[in-house]
């Protein structure tokens, strides 16, 4: 009898030993976690299962019972030590992960970007503004649709903007601030605060970043589809809407311009027969109401610290001798001649019908602009440009070259305004080449993307309300 109980238990112990020998290794991120959960239930419904003359009554239980029973408790040991060690290693996998982009960054920044160490890479702020760039054109150069972020794009984005960014924090001024010493004595002291453009653009940045990627989360259950360019024969439906989104506009100047041209690469948008509802319609106008907004504000900040940027020297070296020579007869004529100068006639009349025409435009008129403030400078013997300002407004003088200075700068703007969307000029292009303000380079990269992923946002939505419109109509 004994050796037959003995038979039992080592059987059962070698059964038990198999079993664990078999049992899969557990990760929190698997279907096999749920499993784990399962088998909870399972010791569980086993416990529940014994009736009253179970060996949970009986003086002296059973040792076939005593055995299965301990043998499951030691596979549930087992499978909770093998979680812990799997949490264990993802975290320590994510973190060796975040340690060598930190490396890959930190590298980057010293080098330059110039990876023979030789000392040839560009300036920090170069470096940064390219990463910036970069990592834009990784996270949402692949996406081109009215839909959530990938979760690990959004993290990758959060997680190396923030890396980024944490370069501002270092980057303070000293403040003269009244201290009190305990006898009542005021000393004055100087403390460390951010920035002042740091301190007042970086956080409205964030929240733009924050509200555009709410826009995206929004988009999860639509009521449009996507569909490639030229793929989609074979339905009805989405060859009626295939005609109607080859027939959307792009870009500033989408009168004129068709997708089919320009953004042929587009996915087309694509509405069932009777158009959107009223509730998602709405909701497609509010969302491009918002991140139009944040296509302004995003603009207005990137202009502004392009403003304060200095003018590197190559391009003042660069400048055309005449003014009249860059801009041609027929417009400098035009500036010249009127005794009240019109920009909007003055751009009606050229019939700007491409985006190219417009940016070469904006060259021609930028860089006869500063090649009659030079004139001006040297013709009052003044260092800047606001000196001549000020001087023409104290005397009450004015010369051509102040004159022609000024329309130049009114043209420029009013050519700006028309065409908001207008790529950077060769004068902007230059700043952030040769700039090596850290600060003024993050916040300029920033607002750029940012100012980018919103009219695209802005240009999608417009193209599901034209699919819907063709389909309604």
């Amino acid at each position: 009898m004994d050796n037959s109980s003995n038979f039992d238990s080592t059987s059962s112990v070698d059964q038990n030993d198999h079993l664990i020998s078999e049992t899969p290794e557990y990760s929190p991120f698997s279907g096999d976690s749920f499993a784990y959960c399962r088998s909870n239930s399972e010791v569980s419904n086993l416990s529940e299962a014994i009736d009253d003359n179970s060996y949970a009554s009986d003086p002296s239980p059973s040792p076939w019972m005593s055995v299965k029973h301990g043998a499951v408790l030691s596979r549930l040991g087992m499978k909770q030590r093998k979680h812990s060690l799997d949490d264990k290693s993802d975290d320590l996998d994510l973190l060796e992960t975040e340690l060598e982009m930190m490396k890959e960054r930190f590298s980057k920044l010293l080098l330059g970007e110039d990876m023979s160490g030789g000392g040839k890479g560009v300036c920090t702020a170069v470096t940064i503004s390219n990463s910036i760039t970069n990592l834009y054109a990784t996270v949402f150069g692949h996406n081109l649709k009215l839909e959530p972020l990938k979760a690990e794009k959004k993290a990758m984005w959060k997680r190396e903007m923030n890396c980024l960014m944490s370069v501002c924090d270092y980057i303070v001024e000293f403040v003269p601030t009244a201290q009190y010493l305990d006898d009542g004595t005021i000393v004055e002291m100087m403390t460390s605060r951010p920035r002042a453009d740091i301190y007042i653009n970086l956080p409205a940045l964030q929240k733009l970043d924050t509200m555009l990627i709410e826009i995206f989360d929004s988009f999860q259950d639509t009521e449009f589809w996507y569909a490639e360019q030229g793929s989609i024969s074979g339905n009805s439906n989405r060859s009626s809407h295939s005609s109607a989104g080859t027939h959307s506009k792009a870009g500033s100047f989408r009168i004129i311009a068709q997708r089919k041209d320009e953004k042929w690469w587009l996915p087309v948008p694509c509405v069932h027969t009777g158009g959107l509802s009223d509730k998602s319609r709405k909701h497609l106008i509010e969302k491009r109401d918002c991140a139009n907004q944040i296509h302004k504000a995003a603009m207005a900040i990137n202009s502004s610290v392009l403003a304060e940027m200095d003018i590197p020297e190559t391009y003042m070296a660069n400048l055309p001798k005449s003014g009249r020579s860059s801009l041609g007869d027929a417009i400098y004529r035009y500036m010249h001649s009127a005794d009240k100068f019109s920009p909007g006639n003055l751009l009606d009349c050229l019939k700007i019908s491409t985006e190219h025409e417009a940016l070469e435009l904006a060259d021609r008129v930028e860089s006869s602009m500063y090649t009659w403030r030079r004139k001006a400078c040297l013709s009052h013997s003044k260092s800047s440009w606001n000196k001549v300002k000020e001087f023409m407004a104290d005397t009450g003088q004015s010369d051509k070259n102040f004159v022609l200075a000024e329309r130049a700068e009114t043209l420029l703007f009013f050519l700006k305004q028309r065409y908001p969307e207008l790529s950077q000029t060769s004068l902007d292009t230059c700043k952030i080449q040769y700039n090596q303000d850290v600060g003024k380079a993050i916040l300029e990269s920033y607002s750029r993307v940012l100012e980018g992923l919103a009219f695209n946002i802005v240009a999608w939505i417009e193209d599901v309300l034209c699919a819907d419109k063709s389909m309604r109509n």
